[in-house]
């Protein structure tokens, strides 16, 4: 088999998409995600793009051309003389029954709609004969395994997921595409050849995050610096012009979620739902749904307070290409299209990674619990804020810890997330810093739990004099278990 056609992880949902053609009745399989996640490529690997019938929107196409592509695929499918020309989608999905009913009785009929939500133009009234179809036919057939995939999110889960019409609860299974972790990533990276080590891996996946088609696009034989200068920064680079793209293919009203986005991406700390609302003056019922659906694209992460699971959640943008689109590319000139490699070892970008690598460790939450080894623990993972009473008259700082672990066992961690080029060293003034908000930090709480100094570094923490205030670590390696 060809290296670029293996498909590498996606365990789970392989597995789902097995129980839906080993079930002994009809199935509507929906496959959504982020654009470019490899949503496309799982259904077609694991069908061997062996489909009764396939059929793909067209971006931006009218009602009348989406239909004649529609009657272009069910000649082939069907081996017709003939394209069929279709008024409506009602008579396309007449078609499509007719043409499967001549299939043999015995036979699972596997139908994929990719990019659906590109089907749906306005007025189209798509959705209302896709529930004709689905309740007045293939429901009640016990041979029909229906696939439908999209990257605009909002569509799918207006439209299917939460559809409050006839499709209410027609839904047998919802399969959502992640992004890539870490050791995923190294995996595909294998498989393509390119020799890199995981400290350049990592800073990869700092900028590209989990996104297989991103990955796709690297020159294996150049560094992982030449790479980000051709794509991002030289004339008519592949990643430069897909921020705009991005958004659009996702969300429809896509001004409300770039608003939050570049909100989110100016508070890089985080900002409550309250905090946002002050912020951009969104009615709340839209927040809302524009909030859950960056969170279904694993675009924003949301965590609680410590103490506080119900109020204060903090929202944190964590899609890597956004933000590293809105530190390093937007408003770009574009005349130095060697602008990384030039700039690699600045202020500017020491202080992104620094930043990036604590999402990453974010994201990688379960890996750093079983380097540490409570993997079998149960834990709650929070943020934590101390603001100083305004009236106060002494001059008490506030203080924030980003990632703590709340233990069964009575013990919380309190992470630090280092990006360095070298063991990190501990400072006697960084030493002191964290012996005092770990007391305020108790003070404020009033916990009785342990509490330990947990870093997650990428090549551990140094030897020296400050040292013994670490309690636990977790290094780069332990963040590509899988």
């Amino acid at each position: 088999m060809n290296n670029k056609n293996i498909l590498i992880g996606r365990e789970r949902e392989k597995a789902e998409l097995q129980h839906c053609v080993d079930s002994d009745r009809s199935e509507f399989v929906i496959v959504y995600g982020r654009r470019r996640v490899g949503k496309t490529y799982l259904v077609d690997q694991f069908f061997h793009h062996q489909f009764d019938f396939a059929y793909t929107g067209g971006h931006r196409l009218s009602k009348a051309k989406q239909l004649r592509n529609f009657g272009k695929a069910l000649k082939k499918y069907a081996q017709l003389e003939r394209q069929p020309k279709f008024s409506d989608w009602d008579d396309a999905f007449d078609a499509l029954e007719e043409y499967l009913e001549t299939m043999p009785d015995d036979k699972r009929k596997v139908i994929f709609f990719d990019e659906m939500p590109w089907i749906d133009t306005p007025q189209s009234e798509f959705v209302d004969a896709l529930e004709m179809f689905w309740n007045g036919w293939a429901s009640r057939r016990s041979d029909i395994v229906f696939v439908a995939s999209g990257s605009s999110t909002s569509w799918m889960v207006d439209k299917l997921v939460e559809n409050q019409g006839g499709l209410h609860g027609r839904i047998t299974s919802n399969i959502y595409v992640r992004p890539f972790t870490l050791h995923e990533t190294e995996v595909f990276l294998a498989h393509r050849k390119a020799s890199w080590d995981r400290y350049q891996i990592l800073q990869a996946y700092m900028i590209l995050g989990g996104i297989p088609f991103y990955y796709s696009l690297l020159n294996p034989k150049e560094s992982l610096v030449q790479n980000v200068d051709r794509l991002f920064f030289r004339k008519n680079g592949e990643l430069k012009t897909e921020f705009e793209e991005l958004y659009h293919s996702l969300f429809s009203h896509t001004e409300k979620y770039t608003e939050i986005v570049k909100l989110l991406n100016d508070k890089r700390e985080g900002l409550t739902r309250d905090e946002m609302l002050t912020a951009t003056g969104m009615d709340s019922t839209v927040l809302t749904k524009v909030l859950r659906n960056l969170e279904r694209c694993d675009f924003v992460i949301r965590y609680s307070q410590f103490g506080n699971k119900n109020k204060g959640a903090i929202y944190r943008l964590v899609d890597f290409y956004t933000l590293f689109y809105y530190r390093f590319v937007e408003g770009f000139n574009g005349q130095d299209e060697e602008w990384w490699s030039h700039n690699l070892q600045s202020r500017s970008v020491g202080a992104w990674q620094g930043f990036s690598f604590e999402l990453v460790c974010l994201m990688h939450l379960r890996q750093m619990k079983r380097s540490l080894g409570i993997g079998g623990i149960s834990t709650e993972a929070s943020a934590w804020r101390y603001v100083p009473p305004k009236a106060a008259k002494s001059q008490e700082k506030g203080t924030q810890v980003d990632l703590l672990i709340d233990r069964a066992d009575r013990v919380i961690n309190l992470c630090e997330m280092k990006f360095s080029e070298h063991p990190y060293r501990i400072s006697e003034d960084y030493e002191k810093l964290l012996r005092d908000r770990m007391e305020t930090f108790r003070t404020q709480t009033k916990t009785t739990k342990s509490l330990v100094h947990t870093f997650v570094t990428t090549f551990g923490v140094a030897d020296g004099m400050y040292r013994s205030i670490v309690n636990s670590e977790v290094t780069m390696d332990g963040l590509f278990e899988s």
